[in-house]
């Protein structure tokens, strides 16, 4: 597997869960981690990782913003180099009926989805050019391939960022930078899944174990994904995979086959 050990790799939605799983894999593997997140959390995560003696560093972001994305992956650029790898995590969700989704609702989850995943891809692109590689791994979801029941606009913001990687991949493809996505179904103990089964238990009046039990029992491997699940699966993108791009991979247990 390729040798990640000294380059720069920047992990959206890094502040905990799964983003921040990622960025501790890499640095254990010897990158440069540099972690973002609209939540001041990330300082203290990415001191966490530091103190191990490794090289991260955090920084607060609203990568909605596209001028603050492109001041913040400019300073991170001139001071560190060219970013090798670009993991987008940073994502929100919601769970709503049909008839009380709001304009608001829309515009807010394709900001931070899509948007703001594209802007960082933007910022990092002339770099990862000038050096003729890179590593981009978008975060879709099972959602976006199927929709999910009370999450339209969730569902559709997934869906536009697998087209969005495929549309990338081609346009980047002979600066031998590789753009893929990964859909992963329900991961335990992240705040996606705590905003979602909240939802469930108010939609379907069900207690979470019940809620639980219910979704896991659609999955052919029988269990919700962990954070290690999706954390394996980026390494793999980012350490290998060189012949992998305009993918979008189910992390799904079997729920996600296509």
């Amino acid at each position: 597997m390729k040798e990640i050990r000294g380059k720069l790799c920047i992990v959206t939605g890094a502040a905990k869960s799964i983003g921040f799983g990622i960025a501790e894999r890499f640095s254990e593997l010897g990158a440069k981690v540099i972690l973002l997140d609209i939540d001041p959390l990330v300082i203290e995560s990415a001191k966490k990782i530091a103190d191990k003696g490794r090289d991260a560093e955090g920084y607060v972001l609203d990568i909605s913003n596209q001028e603050s994305v492109f001041v913040r992956f400019k300073e991170i650029n001139d001071r560190l180099g060219s970013a090798y790898c670009l993991v987008n995590v940073a994502g929100i969700v919601s769970q709503k009926k049909i008839e009380e989704v709001t304009t608001n609702d829309w515009e807010k989850m394709m900001a931070v989805n899509v948007y703001g995943s594209f802007y960082c891809i933007q910022a990092v692109l002339a770099g990862m050019k000038e050096q003729k590689d890179g590593k981009i791994i978008n975060f879709a979801s099972k959602s976006g391939k199927t929709g999910s029941a009370l999450m339209v606009p969730y569902s559709s913001a997934k869906g536009a960022i697998i087209t969005m990687t495929q549309a990338i991949a081609y346009e980047v493809a002979d600066y031998n930078i590789k753009v893929n996505a990964i859909c992963p179904g329900i991961v335990d103990e992240t705040g996606v899944w705590d905003s979602v089964s909240e939802g469930y238990i108010k939609n379907l009046k069900m207690d979470k174990d019940k809620v639980v039990t219910k979704f896991a029992s659609k999955i052919p491997l029988g269990r919700l994904a962990r954070i290690e699940d999706i954390v394996d699966y980026c390494e793999f993108l980012a350490r290998s995979g060189e012949y992998c791009t305009g993918q979008a991979l189910n992390i799904s247990g079997g729920r996600e086959m296509h």
